[in-house]
């Protein structure tokens, strides 16, 4: 309740997810069937709604302390819709011998609360729950009240802490980028390209990393150039001649085309681009290479996604 009154958020998940990374906040437990309504309660206030946040607050604590923990699996219905069920309940003054259209609303918004997190299904996740629940009350409430809360991208921060986390079967699992290497004995022009071209066109969906399993002390400096001319990107600026050893352990390994000098990386590669080393060709031939490293980052990048 302290640190509700002092939050400012019209976005009921920020609140929820500031107070939820709280020492006092267990992963899991019945302390959510506090805090996610107080959030809702918090959010609603501080977006102009027509409450007194202290005594809304007492009565939301006082009805969610009411409730056991492990509702979700015990009785069916999870406490956090339970809790936001409450906090509308507090926001219209309902209660059992109600008769206007409110007391039939909050069993709508259960409803559809409960039946998103029964699409994703067990094993319980407070945070899960409590995210899924929060999107419907915010369409709720924004609908039905003349106050507009702020909804916002979901990316749970809480997996690691989960054991009995379901990771990407759940909307809201932070998934983390591939690491892509490109590899060649020298990393000095074509996996250099790959590098370059990774990041330049695929970041949003992996990693790139280049290597060799030795190293020059400059890249080719045709390569630089005719990068400079094509796509703007100063190699030389953000680059360097690498080892296999010098780069985090990647998810995808592909040789850039080293045929019998091909390196070993302890690992087997995940494919052979098999591009001929354009080093002291013409610039229309190291076009061509770097056009083929192109498309083929454009095709790893499908692939991934």
């Amino acid at each position: 309740m302290e640190v509700c009154l002092q939050e400012t958020s019209t976005n009921p998940i920020d609140i929820f997810i500031n107070i939820a990374q709280m020492d006092f906040i267990r992963i899991h437990g019945p302390e959510h069937h506090v805090l996610d309504g107080a959030a809702l309660l918090t959010a609603f206030w501080n977006a102009g709604g027509q409450i007194d946040l202290q005594t809304s607050l007492e009565e939301l604590t006082k009805r969610g302390l009411q409730m056991p923990g492990a509702t979700c699996g015990m009785w069916g219905v999870c406490g956090a819709v339970s809790s936001l069920g409450a906090a509308l309940s507090i926001i219209d003054g309902t209660g059992p011998l109600s008769t206007d259209s409110s007391w039939g609303k909050h069993m709508e918004f259960t409803s559809k609360a409960l039946f998103s997190l029964s699409q994703v299904g067990g094993p319980r996740c407070c945070k899960r729950d409590a995210f899924l629940s929060f999107q419907k009350a915010i369409e709720y409430v924004n609908v039905n009240y003349n106050v507009e809360l702020d909804n916002s991208k979901i990316e749970c921060s809480f997996s690691e802490k989960n054991e009995q986390c379901i990771k990407e079967k759940c909307p809201f699992y932070k998934k983390t980028k591939k690491k892509v290497a490109f590899i060649c004995v020298h990393n000095s022009c074509r996996s250099q390209i790959a590098e370059a071209l990774g990041k330049h066109l695929a970041s949003d969906v992996f990693e790139s990393y280049s290597a060799g399993t030795e190293t020059k002390p400059q890249m080719n400096q045709d390569a630089v150039r005719i990068m400079k001319e094509l796509y703007g990107i100063d190699m030389e600026q953000t680059q360097y001649s690498k080892l296999i050893t010098d780069i985090p352990d990647p998810d995808v390994a592909i040789s850039m085309g080293c045929n019998v000098g091909c390196p070993f990386i302890g690992r087997a590669f995940d494919d052979n681009w098999g591009l001929e080393d354009p080093t002291g060709k013409s610039d229309d031939e190291f076009k061509v290479i770097i056009k083929e490293i192109e498309k083929r980052i454009l095709q790893l990048k499908n692939e991934i996604l």
